[in-house]
């Protein structure tokens, strides 16, 4: 299914080469640092890569971007820095192509996966700014080719384009695979429907509109076909007029599949074990929500866009509706397209993405007039994109991002049995939970193919150093361990042992 590539090797003299960009330094106040002082900057970064969590009283680990590139098997790296308005920097790392040594560059392409969703966010909402959507109107108003099926969890509640923006409409579908190269695609409609050539499952509500939070991918098609049945357009042209074109967006495309002539621009994708996926990149028609091909440099002109919004200052969106795409809308960090911080910090808002062989991530701070984006070809890539951001964070003296403080407790590890298990979070996500000579691991993809190691700060809390998570176990009265609350970042979830051995 894929092939193996001389990645492995290649890898191993990435700290010997490490491919620059081209330098963009900022103008009015982000200029005033001098190009020496961006490369002492970036050099720091570099070089000072940061784990999740620092063990106080053990010394800081020193991590270069090359040892952890190699590490997490990741061939390329581009990255995006920007500063009141303008990118101050962007670099490229490593290979887009390792077989041919092509390097990343600023202009090289990468897919944004689930970060689509935030730039189509931005296209629904200058509809609204139109008059041609109501964030609250019942959305089948509005579609004309397809309805969001009626049954009796839409009874007394209805979806919305606020309710599918904030994935709180109700609708299934998590994620899409995508399709290979040559593969027969799907309509938008046949999407919906879960109808052949379509490889996912139907579109449906099957949670009552409005009541919670549950990420859908599939409300995110439903939002594809209504700006299209809308507009009269293809979405990629109506997001290249709503969005791309007019924030200067030159190198982005939401065309499906890449056109031939961007190919030699494109970064080739790779799995977490290095090797090059054996039919290239997946093609996704799911365009609003796994479909942009972007650069860091491009995307940080979208998040700084938003960033003015935030503060009166876009030409294309008003202040109103851009506090409201980043006004938590559910009891989760979850805005309109965008993750935002944790409450009561500082305003914060972002996005990850995760398609085969690509992983993604930006954030930024309106507050501050500043933020990071980080793309890469590799699915190992996002814990190393947390990483990185986590040195921008510590460099720049950003008000959240770094990597958190713990203290060791000493527990009695004939104790660390309980823990063990198979947990469900949220409904979604399966947290492994095995111990191993004394010590206790979680497993969950994301995390990659390795169990991480659980370290414990207390006899109930346990939390890992190379993520930002947290879990925090329940004891029951008779001592056993039957439920549990994760903590990853500003997301908070609730879950329960559903099996007592691995499975």
């Amino acid at each position: 299914m894929r092939e193996c590539t001389s990645i492995l090797k290649s890898l191993a003299f990435l700290s010997l080469l490490v491919v620059l960009g081209s330098v963009a330094i900022a103008v009015g106040q982000a200029s005033s640092e001098s190009i020496h002082e961006v490369d002492v900057r970036i050099d720091r970064i570099v070089s000072g890569l940061l784990p999740a969590a620092i063990i106080n009283g053990q010394p800081l680990p020193t991590m270069t971007l090359a040892e952890r590139m190699k590490y997490y098997q990741v061939p390329g790296v581009s990255i995006a820095f920007f500063d009141h308005g303008q990118v101050a920097w962007a670099r490229g790392y490593g290979f887009g192509n390792v077989n041919t040594k092509k390097a990343v560059t600023p202009g090289t392409l990468f897919q944004a996966a689930s970060v689509s969703k935030s730039v189509t966010a931005l296209a629904a909402l200058r509809l609204v700014q139109q008059g041609k959507l109501n964030l609250d109107e019942y959305v089948n108003r509005k579609l004309t080719s397809w309805k969001v099926p009626d049954n009796e969890f839409t009874k007394n509640e209805k979806v919305t384009l606020r309710r599918l923006l904030s994935h709180t409409a109700g609708l299934t579908v998590f994620g899409f695979a995508g399709y290979r190269q040559g593969e027969a695609l799907p309509t938008t409609i046949q999407i919906l429907n879960g109808e052949k050539p379509a490889n996912s499952e139907a579109v449906r509500v099957n949670r009552e509109p409005g009541k919670e939070f549950r990420y859908s991918g599939g409300g995110y098609v439903a939002v594809q076909l209504l700006l299209i049945d809308v507009t009269g357009k293809s979405f990629p042209v109506l997001m290249n007029d709503l969005v791309l074109e007019p924030l200067g967006m030159t190198h982005s495309t939401f065309d499906e599949p890449l056109p031939k002539g961007l190919w030699p621009n494109a970064a080739q994708p790779y799995d977490a074990s290095g090797r090059a996926l054996q039919s290239g990149w997946n093609i996704y028609p799911e365009m609003a929500p796994a479909g942009l091909w972007t650069t860091p440099s491009d995307l940080a002109q979208f998040a700084i866009e938003i960033e003015k919004a935030y503060l009166g200052r876009s030409k294309i969106l008003s202040s109103a509706l851009a506090h409201q795409m980043l006004t938590y809308q559910s009891k989760e960090v979850y805005g309109f397209g965008v993750s935002l911080g944790e409450r009561g910090h500082a305003v914060r808002f972002g996005h990850s993405g995760a398609n085969g062989g690509y992983r993604c991530a930006f954030e930024a701070y309106p507050e501050i007039d500043q933020g990071l984006v980080v793309m890469t070809n590799s699915d190992g890539g996002l814990p190393l994109t947390l990483e990185i951001q986590r040195a921008v964070a510590q460099e720049y003296g950003w008000p959240d991002g770094r990597a958190e403080e713990h203290t060791l407790a000493k527990i009695d590890p004939q104790t660390l049995r309980a823990y063990t298990g198979v947990y469900l979070f949220g409904g979604l996500f399966k947290f492994t939970i095995t111990e191993l000579n004394g010590k206790l691991y979680v497993q969950y993809p994301v995390f990659g193919d390795k169990p991480q190691e659980l370290y414990a700060e207390s006899d109930t809390r346990f939390f890992m150093t190379s993520e930002p998570v947290v879990i925090d176990f329940q004891r029951e009265a008779g001592g056993s361990i039957k439920k549990a609350k994760v903590r990853n970042g500003s997301e908070h979830l609730e879950g329960e042992k559903i099996s007592e051995a691995p499975e």
